[in-house]
């Protein structure tokens, strides 16, 4: 029995070594050491291109860091069904001082108006902070063996709790990812195809990255031998096969490593997601017309069971429908349609597709439980890094407005201190901030309906349907009402657990949930 790691070696000459176990005896690490990055370009481009052997850029794997961008464009990098990565958390971060990104776009009056907006809501932000620290501070018990810094600290995450709600998804942030280059290209695909400038950019600089030397920090300076030294030996510290004692792969003589050159070098627009989007928002802005106005009466709805052919039809109405609708408004929709009518949905989805094209992910039909949840987007983008469901989320909007801080503070703080801060006039702050957020979308969407986005507050709800199975339904109404989660989506999880109870009851038996208390337990993270 032989096992190693293998560290150091390019992304892509590293996929070509393990793809060649089903093409020769040789292992791993002979494999590696008589490549050079030229035949693992020649070979990528024979079995990845011509022939279509796509699982090839599933066994590459790169890290890469997507910083200082806007959260809205971070929603949409990290929209990957594969996706592993973490982002900056406005939990446990202040984010006072991160600033926002201003669409390049805007000019002029316009341009004023946004940045006027976003400077309210920052300053609204760090204002609410500091009311709900001291509040806190005050009304906690400071238990003794904890000592008033980590006391505080804790404190002022729960205040971060609330308090975040009021930054605008033009917040600056950071995230990093660990994907195989097979998502990569499909993300980076995607990206390129989407209607927002600044994330089209993002999709750019990722090919970008691929393509020109990736960063080595440990190469240079380290208490380890650098991993330009340190890729040449094998496991017991002998060089790898026909190294010689030089590194093959290296595109230079100082080392330089690119992480996909050539995976990645066909990535363009997709015109099928921008021809299929196109058609798709012209069929929902048509039908939905006789539903009236969306239900926003329930932050968790169960879809009801129908044939796969009417949920696929349900679920591309309900995600490219601009109002709103629930899901099962749009399940209501297609069970009055007429077979025609279905069809023409089902063949816009299709029309456009090439031969290397992926179907849409509304497409993936055939879920036992499909949870429709409206719920503010801050709390959202936790539930969103769940990967074993298919999620389908709506454009965001001003429309589904904000839950109040009548509604908020008690389950953030507990009744309570809830209603203390209530008292206080801290409610009403909230309240006016988030309301002149929303407000100010809708203003500013006249003149730039692509840059309004960017002014939501995190506390505007946002609607998404999560496909998924009973499994996955019981692990996410466990996980998610830990004592330490958020309480938004504590809220939201219970409410999955409670429908999951209600439509198949000896699964939901299975789970084993946190109860919602009053009050919560504010220390402990």
């Amino acid at each position: 029995m032989k096992v190693y790691a293998v560290v150091g070696v390019p992304p892509e000459v590293q996929a070509y070594a393990m793809a060649k176990y089903s093409r020769s005896a040789q292992s791993m690490l002979e494999s590696i050491g008589e490549l050079s990055v030229q035949r693992a370009e020649q070979f990528l481009n024979t079995f990845y291109f011509q022939y279509g052997h796509r699982s090839i850029a599933d066994l590459a794997h790169l890290v890469m860091g997507v910083e200082d961008v806007s959260i809205l464009a971070a929603i949409r990098v990290v929209d990957e069904q594969l996706w592993d990565g973490q982002e900056r958390s406005t939990r446990y971060q202040p984010f006072k001082k991160t600033g926002y990104f201003t669409p390049p776009e805007l000019q002029g009056e316009v341009r004023t108006r946004f940045t006027s907006a976003a400077d309210a809501m920052f300053a609204a932000y760090d204002d609410l902070t500091k009311r709900l620290l001291a509040l806190l501070v005050e009304r906690v018990v400071r238990p003794d063996e904890m000592d008033t810094r980590s006391f505080e600290r804790t404190l002022r995450a729960r205040a971060f709790d609330v308090s975040r709600g009021l930054l605008p998804l033009a917040t600056i942030t950071s995230l990093g990812q660990v994907v195989s280059a097979r998502v990569l290209e499909r993300q980076i695909s995607r990206l390129l195809s989407d209607p927002l400038p600044e994330v089209q950019r993002i999709g750019a600089a990722l090919k970008d990255a691929c393509r020109r030397p990736a960063e080595q920090p440990l190469a240079t300076h380290s208490s380890s031998p650098p991993l330009a030294l340190a890729r040449e030996r094998g496991p017991g510290g002998e060089g790898l096969p026909g190294t010689n004692g030089t590194h093959p792969h290296d595109d230079s003589d100082d080392g330089e490593i690119r992480a996909a050159p050539t995976l990645v070098k066909y990535t363009s627009p997709s015109p099928y997601q921008i021809e299929t989007r196109t058609a798709l928002e012209a069929l929902a802005s048509e039908l939905p017309a006789s539903l009236g106005t969306p239900d926003r009466s329930r932050a968790v709805e169960l879809g009801d069971p129908s044939l796969p052919e009417d949920e696929t039809v349900a679920t591309l109405l309900y995600r490219y429908d601009r109002d709103g609708h629930s899901y099962r408004q749009a399940q209501a929709l297609v069970a009055a349609l007429p077979q025609d009518r279905k069809q023409a949905v089902l063949n816009a989805a299709v029309a456009h597709r090439g031969p290397h094209d992926d179907l849409p992910r509304e497409l993936q039909s055939g879920y036992a439980f499909a949870f429709d949840l409206l719920m503010d987007v801050g709390s959202f983008r936790d539930l969103h890094r769940h990967r074993r469901c298919v999620q389908i989320v709506q454009d965001p909007t001003p429309d589904h407005g904000a839950e109040p801080a009548s509604v908020v503070f008690p389950r953030a703080f507990g009744s309570e201190i809830g209603a203390a801060a209530l008292e206080a006039g801290i409610g009403d702050v909230y309240d006016a901030a988030a309301a002149a957020g929303l407000h100010a979308v809708k203003v500013i969407a006249d003149d730039a309906p692509l840059a309004a986005p960017y002014l939501l507050p995190l506390a505007a709800r946002v609607r998404a349907l999560f496909k998924m199975d009973a499994a996955q339904a019981v692990y996410i109404s466990e996980l998610r009402t830990g004592e330490g989660g958020h309480f938004s989506y504590r809220q939201i999880a219970w409410e999955i657990y409670e429908a999951l109870r209600e439509r198949a009851p000896s699964l939901a038996a299975m789970a084993r949930p946190t109860a919602l208390s009053d009050p919560p337990d504010l220390l402990r993270r």
